[in-house]
């Protein structure tokens, strides 16, 4: 009996169209994400380091401890490091990626306000009949007679 209830709670949840619109979002947005990784990565990042002497960012880095090396060369203790490089990378992905929306969410926005002005407006509505002069009143009474005694 709990877990029937459970069941169709969570089905009536999960059917529901925002959730299914927030699901979508997260996977677009993720899929987007590596788009824009790669293009930072692979495209941006390597003239920049280029015209900086030749450096991957990635590689920047402050070594607060060096390694320690045993007598026969390997690595006993390993280096403690500040990855400054990695960050100013993932900054330069977030910013193009924030940028890149805050694009998508205006045009939205600009194309909503469009079709909000473009909608014709709701039509006036009409002006009650005026009150019929005497004149009316008495040709009316004239036809309803003339009705009556065809």
């Amino acid at each position: 009996m709990i877990k029937s209830n459970f069941l169709s709670d969570f089905k009536k949840f999960a059917m529901k169209g925002n959730v299914i619109d927030m699901a979508v979002g997260v996977i677009i947005g993720g899929a987007f994400g590596k788009i824009v990784t790669s293009i930072v990565n692979d495209i941006i990042m390597p003239p920049i380091g280029m015209l900086v002497g030749g450096m991957n960012f990635k590689d920047l880095k402050y070594v607060m401890k060096p390694e320690v090396l045993g007598a026969d060369g390997a690595v006993e203790t390993a280096a403690v490091t500040l990855n400054y490089g990695n960050f100013l990378q993932q900054t330069i992905d977030f910013l193009i990626i924030a940028f890149s929306i805050f694009i998508i969410i205006r045009v939205i926005g600009k194309l909503s306000r469009k079709k909000e002005e473009e909608a014709p407006a709701p039509a006036p509505a009409p002006a009650p009949a005026p009150e019929p002069s005497a004149e009316e009143k008495l040709l009316t009474e004239i036809r309803d007679l003339l009705k009556e005694n065809k």
